[in-house]
């Protein structure tokens, strides 16, 4: 993991300016996630810590997250412990993954006290820890029994005991010759970046590569084979990190792939990549973070709240699928009809010729050019005329379903395609009120018969996002299926344009015309934003149909956001976040 025991001094160090701030708000907006809100002279800051196994960090965020109804059991737990309590040191022991968060408050009988927060950032072992005046757990975000680790158990009321330490050297105290003495004598033969990580404490592969790159040049060098330059570069190198880092002066850099996606982070700037990823300078550590993780985070946040809609989704979605390859498997059944009516119409043609009894008999088929015998079968307790009468029977039974099972498929076809349009809607949500429109909409559709209707009552629908074009054109874009059919059939008018992503579930995007031309380049924005919408945000190429909104028409009986259109154009657009969050005017 990137976020090694460097980085968290780094965050350390923007932490200590707060010291003297006092809480004013705690929130717990997921199960593993709580924002302190400190206030000082200066305003607020908000303090995210995160102890998620994928994403596990604390820094100062300005991203304002949802929070749920009712605040969970451990954030009120915090709330009683820490109260206005006031931050008055920030510690960190050595390199350690482990930050302590001390806070003055006053405890129930009134006595001034120090409580502590232990942020511990060790991947899936990540935790956060209120620990008293006296040492011991008051609880944490993730209790541990003995059951779980009969090393380091977690409980409230036991003594807080530090996670192992490791015998590794530290880059702040050791110097150059020492790290590169360790390295010589490290006991694998492995290449210079996995010794690099078991010989520094708290540095992430990412450092540990980008050392090694720079002291072999790039090349990819086991420890025997490091020549004296070689160790002379990487002494160098290390120095000069060292040196920043004590000055206060880190490199802060992101890696992102060439879509844009971000990918690895560290305090130093990295060239490993090459021209494979591309970097991003920042100024602080939080700064870094924040961007790093909202949009990872922000689904991940949404998948845990929305993870019984996409339960349901995917289960209707299963069942439909599977009565719909039942219904055209019946259908082509059903295309044999004509076989039935020859075969009516050969033995009404023949009936002096049979008897009662028998159970099949072959006739010329005077339908086909060579009069080929056909073999039909017979029901030995009907009449020649009743056999015959079976058979068309069976041919107007099948020309029947046929008709209505072309009905079906054509509804199965449209269920499968809306519920596909739901889930990418779900996956999209940015809040808890976004999802009980999803919700409200699934139970006026009979799939959530059972949902609570109180929590529909109390729900306020959120506006459509609100973006504004370089020419100064108003762009709107639609949350969710009922939004996009307000859009596009009450709100809109005749001459405004409408984008959507080409045979892809996404929402309905309307430029706002007021009747003037739309230039090309707000076009191409609003197509970016119609195809980040969607459910092909991540791909590179996006085809997305644009026309104005008097071609586009909602079918009687059509389901939430599935429109028709005619008269349209396309466009090929690659999806682009920065751009869409530049153009983002209210996203309320």
């Amino acid at each position: 993991m990137a976020l090694d025991g460097i980085f968290l001094s780094c965050i350390k160090r923007e932490l200590k300016e707060a010291v003297g701030s006092r809480i004013d708000k705690i929130h717990q907006p997921s199960r593993e996630e709580v924002v302190i809100t400190l206030r000082h002279r200066g305003g607020n800051a908000k303090l995210l810590i995160s102890v998620g196994a994928d994403s596990p960090r604390l820094h100062f965020t300005g991203v304002t997250l949802e929070n749920p109804k009712a605040p969970p059991m451990f954030c009120m737990l915090l709330r009683k412990h820490l109260g206005a309590g006031k931050l008055t040191a920030v510690r960190q022991q050595g390199l350690d993954r482990v930050l302590f968060l001390d806070f003055e408050t006053v405890n129930e009988l009134g006595d001034l006290v120090t409580v502590t927060l232990a942020v511990e950032i060790m991947g899936r072992h990540s935790n956060l820890i209120v620990i008293n005046q006296a040492g011991k757990v008051v609880d944490a975000i993730k209790r541990v029994d003995p059951e779980m680790s009969s090393v380091r158990p977690i409980l409230p009321q036991m003594n807080y005991v530090l996670p192992p330490a490791q015998d590794k050297l530290n880059l702040f105290d050791a110097s150059n010759e020492e790290i590169v003495g360790a390295v010589t004598a490290y006991p694998k033969d492995q290449a210079l970046s996995k010794v690099l990580v078991g010989v520094l404490q708290g540095v992430s592969p990412v450092f540990a590569r980008e050392a090694a790159y720079y002291a072999c040049r790039g090349a990819e060098v086991v420890k025997s084979e490091l020549s004296e330059p070689q160790k002379e570069r990487l002494a160098f190198y290390l120095g000069r990190v060292r040196k920043d880092l004590t000055e206060g002066a880190p490199k802060m850099t992101m890696a992102l792939d060439l879509n844009g996606t971000p990918r690895e982070f560290s305090f130093v700037e990295l060239h490993q990549y090459g021209a494979a990823m591309l970097t991003k300078p920042y100024e602080t550590a939080s700064a870094l973070l924040d961007d790093f993780y909202s949009q990872r985070d922000q689904i991940s946040r949404m998948k845990q709240r929305s993870n019984d809609l996409l339960k349901l989704i995917v289960n209707r979605t299963e069942r439909t699928q599977r009565k719909l390859e039942a219904q055209k498997q019946e259908l082509a059944q059903c295309g044999e009809r004509e076989t039935l009516k020859i075969c009516g119409d050969l033995l009404n043609s023949n009936l002096y010729r049979l008897e009662k009894g028998m159970s099949s008999v072959t006739l010329e088929n005077f339908y086909a050019e060579d009069a080929a015998p056909v073999a039909i079968e017979l029901d030995p307790s009907l009449s020649p005329a009743q056999n015959a009468q079976k058979y068309y029977n069976e041919y107007r039974k099948a020309a029947t379903a046929e008709k209505m099972l072309a009905g079906l498929i054509r509804q199965a076809e449209e269920e499968l395609v809306y519920l596909d349009s739901v889930f990418d809607e779900v996956t999209r949500t940015e809040g808890e009120s976004e999802l009980l429109e999803i919700r409200e909409e699934l139970t006026e559709g009979g799939y959530l018969r059972n949902y609570r209707r109180k929590n529909l009552k109390q729900l306020k629908p959120r506006p459509p996002l609100r973006f504004r074009s370089s020419d100064g054109f108003t762009i709107l874009c639609g949350r969710n299926n009922r939004q996009n059919d307000r859009l596009s059939m009450k709100e809109a008018r005749n001459h405004d344009l409408w984008l959507h992503t080409h045979n892809i579930p996404g929402s309905h995007v309307i430029v706002v015309t007021n009747g003037e031309k739309v230039p090309d380049r707000t076009v191409e924005e609003a197509a970016v934003i119609a195809a980040y919408h969607s459910k092909a945000q991540d791909s590179v190429q996006v085809p997305v149909d644009y026309t104005e909104i008097r071609n586009v028409h909602k079918p009687n009986g059509a389901k939430p956001g599935m429109v028709i259109f005619e008269n349209y154009q396309t466009a090929y657009i690659k999806p682009d976040r920065e751009t869409v969050e530049r153009l983002l005017q209210d996203k309320s």
